[in-house]
């Protein structure tokens, strides 16, 4: 029972909602920039560098087997670079990112950490005014 009190406890903590938020959103964001770089990036490159379809770069290390219908027996063997180099463009897309995010959290934290801290509250107005009587009376004596 102990141990279902203990899990519950670190489930309902807020680092943990967050966290789950944090995934969610991120993988949203994935989602985003590949869109962004199969459909927006890509294609221009693409036409760059002559018409070609980065989706359908590949090298075929053993050629698809048919049968006399027609029909494939077994499937083509291949190197699809083409998926892998739109994978690297998304991931330094998102690296970057995350880059910029972080680093725009720490100036924020370092901005935090240069305020000056907030003046001393005044003293209460009956303090004041013994230091005061005391003034009084010590330029008395003199």
């Amino acid at each position: 029972m102990g141990m279902l009190k203990e899990f519950k406890d670190f489930a309902v903590k807020g680092n943990v909602v967050d966290l789950a938020v944090a995934v969610i959103i991120g993988g949203a964001f994935g989602k985003i920039v590949t869109s962004f770089v199969n459909d927006i990036v890509m294609p221009p490159i693409g036409l760059m560098i002559g018409g070609v379809n980065f989706k359908n770069l590949a090298v075929v290390l053993k050629e698809a087997v048919v049968d006399d219908a027609g029909e494939v027996v077994t499937a083509a063997v291949t190197l699809n670079y083409g998926a892998f180099i739109q994978n690297v463009v998304d991931f330094t897309i998102i690296a970057f990112v995350i880059f910029l995010a972080v680093k725009a959290i720490n100036n924020m934290k370092k901005k935090e950490a240069a305020a000056p801290p907030p003046p001393p509250p005044a003293p209460p107005k009956s303090e004041v005014l013994l230091e005061e009587i005391r003034d009084l009376l010590k330029n008395k004596e003199k």
